[in-house]
């Protein structure tokens, strides 16, 4: 009779369903009181609320052997993480990708994209007209040489740029970055040529409003990209342009690991540079000082605590509990940084999987949201947070792997004569 009454809860009743879509919604929110002026009190019990939901969907959901064979490995990381650390994070992140099993990938991500757009305008809505948080930020905003504020210790000059009630610009261009590139992915195969040309205008438009210029790039390189792929199908269908994503994805995390290597000599290199003229380094130091100075200092600003925080040293197996209260921008450095090393590893993997799913899919908007949300990681780390609701790959991590074992059970049902003709 239990068997029985589980099997109707899992198979007949909209209870897992409901469970999923009511903690992502949670999420979602906290995202959006996150970007808002509003402190959350209860932060911590809405995390162990959306665990409980997701839990629920988890358990109340098919899965084969080897299925729950991985499931327990991921949570297995995550409970040693969690008495690494003290936070539950990973934890929370494998339940919610394996509960993502059922769940329509674009059902699930045109769902997000509608509550966040709605959270972000109504966030907009209150600033402007008064009612709650600040429409703009007078502060310094560091733009001028780094030399002269850093070394000299001029005083940076304070400027005034557009917030909308979202604490910072950067958090108003982030979330634009986000919306435009969920939204173009959810309705790529919709898209008109005139739906690239209005967004490339708001970007402009947000742009004058927060002089976010990482942001900008960012977003008018993904729609430049999405563009093409829309217009020239045939590009979406290319091996090369996969392999160039891959490329791009492993220079990414390069990059990142050879700044948190030699953040402390580019630091150095820069100082003789400026007092000595004379770099006193490799032409490898004095590229990544070049670049850093193009990136805001992202790479020196991993020099900026005592302990060096954020440097490879620091970096350790499964992290300790003090690298959770510490912040900088750089993604991919925090997830080895924060999460320690075994789980940044499996996250890098996790994110080589979904890129071999979107090249067998040849899934062409996929590909430009993967390659330009790897991108913006290096330098911002939005994706590599507590909030669930922010990283939309886990969605597509999760519900493409249910989609591709479905795929898979499907082609060998199917007569011998049509094996291989599926599409």
């Amino acid at each position: 009779m239990i068997k029985n009454l589980y099997r109707r809860l899992r198979e007949e009743s909209p209870i897992p369903r409901l469970a999923f879509y009511i903690g992502l919604t949670i999420e979602l929110l906290m995202v959006i009181v996150d970007k808002s002026s509003y402190i959350n009190p209860i932060e911590g019990y809405l995390f162990r609320l959306t665990f409980l939901l997701f839990a629920c969907k988890l358990l109340l959901t098919r899965y084969e052997l080897r299925e729950w064979a991985l499931i327990f490995i991921m949570e297995a990381v995550g409970f040693i993480s969690y008495r690494a650390t003290g936070a539950n994070d990973l934890i929370r992140i494998v339940t919610f990708v394996a509960a993502c099993k059922g769940i329509p990938l674009r059902e699930a991500l045109k769902y997000t994209f509608y509550v966040t757009l709605a959270g972000c305008l109504a966030i907009v809505a209150l600033a402007v007209t008064g009612i709650y948080g600040d429409i703009s930020l007078t502060q310094a905003f560091g733009h001028e040489a780094a030399e002269t504020t850093r070394y000299i210790g001029e005083e940076a000059a304070e400027e005034t740029r557009y917030t909308l009630g979202m604490g910072h610009p950067n958090a108003l261009s982030c979330m634009f970055f986000m919306l435009a590139a969920l939204g173009v992915y959810v309705w790529f195969d919709r898209m008109k040529w005139y739906s690239y040309l209005f967004l490339m205008a708001m970007n402009a438009g947000v742009y004058l409003l927060t002089r976010s210029k990482t942001s900008m790039l960012i977003t008018a390189a993904f729609l430049i990209g999405a563009c093409l792929f829309t217009f020239v199908k045939s590009l979406g269908k290319m091996t090369f342009f996969y392999v160039c994503g891959l490329l791009v994805f492993l220079l990414c995390i390069a990059f990142s690991v050879d700044a948190a290597v030699c953040a402390q000599r580019v630091r150095d290199a820069q100082w003789n540079e400026f007092f000595f003229c004379n770099p006193r380094d490799n032409a490898h130091i004095v590229l990544l000082g070049r670049i850093d100075r193009h990136i805001s200092g992202r790479i020196i600003s991993l020099t900026d605590s005592d302990n060096n925080d954020g440097m490879i040293h620091t970096w350790s197996a499964f992290s300790c509990e003090n690298n959770m209260n510490y912040y900088f921008d750089m993604g991919w450095v925090k997830v080895f940084y924060r999460y320690g090393m075994i789980p940044g590893i499996l996250y890098v993997a996790a994110n080589l999987l979904l890129l071999w799913r979107l090249w067998r899919r040849r899934d062409a908007g996929g590909l430009a949201l993967f390659v330009m949300f790897a991108v913006y990681t290096v330098v911002e780390a939005h994706l590599i947070s507590v909030y669930i609701g922010r990283n939309y790959l886990l969605l597509m991590m999760g519900c493409e792997a249910a989609a591709a074992e479905s795929r898979m059970k499907s082609a060998w049902h199917l007569p011998s004569g049509n094996k291989g003709k599926e599409s």
